[in-house]
């Protein structure tokens, strides 16, 4: 049988888009320049291109930049200082250089609708619009970084930066131009992590 050669892997188009999504990786630190209004734009018409159940839309994106970093950093001592009450304030000021990590942040929030479209599905729906954001960030050849820990989880933080009640806050995104391009890590063998089902074992 003459063997047909893989037209996907040969379309230069598609190696292109693969070499891009291969050589994705996490960036610190960020520094300027951040993406224009525009790119930002598109970055966030690709999260809103993420898988969606049922259509619910729950995607809530806190975009801070500029100045408002400053006021940022301000919360996060206020935070910090709350939660350690018996700490002097001064211990917690260096919590403001994490505002200024990056010439952009962007706060990913969901908003939950309860019904029958459990709230898991809903928040899978967010990290993969945050996922589509990082996979953009990277083709436009800007760096991401994907941050959690316990600020995420503060209802103080939430409320400060002006999400409802009932959304969810799961971390931000840090965004600029790498301070160094370091090649991506290697991955993982595709061996430890993916496997083929046959059918349920014969009994």
């Amino acid at each position: 049988m003459e063997t047909v050669a893989n037209p996907i892997a040969s379309t230069p188009r598609t190696e292109a888009v693969f070499d891009m999504l291969l050589g994705r990786r996490s960036h610190w630190p960020l520094t300027e320049p951040a993406p224009s209004d525009a790119e930002l734009d598109l970055i966030f018409d690709t999260a809103l291109r993420a898988p969606d159940h049922g259509r619910l839309q729950p995607w809530r994106f806190a975009l801070i930049r500029g100045e408002a970093r400053a006021e940022l950093g301000e919360v996060l001592v206020d935070i910090a200082a709350a939660r350690e009450p018996g700490t002097p304030r001064a211990a917690h000021e260096h919590r403001r250089q994490r505002a200024l990590a990056a010439p952009v942040i962007i706060a990913l929030g969901v908003s939950i609708t309860r019904g029958s479209i459990p709230a898991s599905e809903q928040l899978l729906c967010a990290g993969a619009a945050a996922m589509n954001m990082l996979n953009a960030i990277h083709a436009l050849g800007y760096g991401g970084f994907w941050a959690t820990g316990a600020d995420s989880y503060d209802a103080t933080l939430k409320a400060a930066l002006d999400f409802e009640a009932e959304d969810t806050l799961i971390g931000f995104l840090f965004v600029g131009t790498p301070k160094t391009r370091e090649s991506a890590p290697p991955r993982p063998p595709r061996a430890n992590h993916v496997r083929e089902w046959f059918g349920r074992a014969s009994i």
